[in-house]
């Protein structure tokens, strides 16, 4: 028989688990791209409220294999060919550009709900970008959609700018005075 006091404390364990708590749900890996707002990270002279996606476009490396002589070919007296030359492959890789961190404004969280990420899916899809449901989830693959819209555009992350959400009629461009 379990005694009553373990009970209790196991009942109150339980039940904590059950509650909504931002300290339960997992942290980003480090160098997860994330939103922060102008206050918590943005650049400096941000406008209050404006909201600024962080990430990391990884480094591009490149494999370069060559072929190294060993030994020439060999020859006799007569200048004929006695053996043929002996190569080794050598394989190395280099940086080709370092890894960067990115900055750009991004629409706000709360901005950015089911109906906007909809909206969104559906305009990747137009562009045949984007092959998933219209689900409004922001998961890997619409990331991996908003990837291959901005990419070409200079902007290699999967979190959507502000710029791409005004190109794409996501959210309202302001008109100059």
């Amino acid at each position: 028989m379990i005694p009553p006091r373990y009970i209790v404390g196991m009942v109150a364990g339980l039940l904590a688990g059950c509650q909504p708590d931002a300290q339960q749900r997992p942290a980003p890996p480090p160098g997860a791209p994330r939103i922060v707002t102008a206050a918590e990270g943005g650049p400096p002279g941000a406008p209050p409220g404006s909201c600024w996606g962080r990430d990391t476009a990884p480094a591009v490396v490149e494999t370069v294999t060559e072929q190294v002589l060993v030994r020439p070919p060999q020859t006799d007296a007569a200048g004929r060919r006695t053996a043929p030359p002996v190569y080794r492959s050598e394989t190395r890789q280099e940086i080709v550009a370092p890894r960067r961190t990115l900055r750009f404004e991004t629409p706000c969280p709360a901005e950015m709900d089911a109906a906007f990420v909809a909206a969104l899916q559906r305009a990747l899809a137009a562009r045949g970008l984007y092959p998933g449901p219209i689900d409004g989830a922001m998961d890997a693959r619409t990331r991996a959609a908003v990837r291959r819209y901005q990419a070409p555009r200079g902007l290699d992350s999967g979190l959507v700018s502000l710029e791409t959400a005004r190109a794409l009629g996501l959210v309202v461009t302001p008109v100059p005075d």
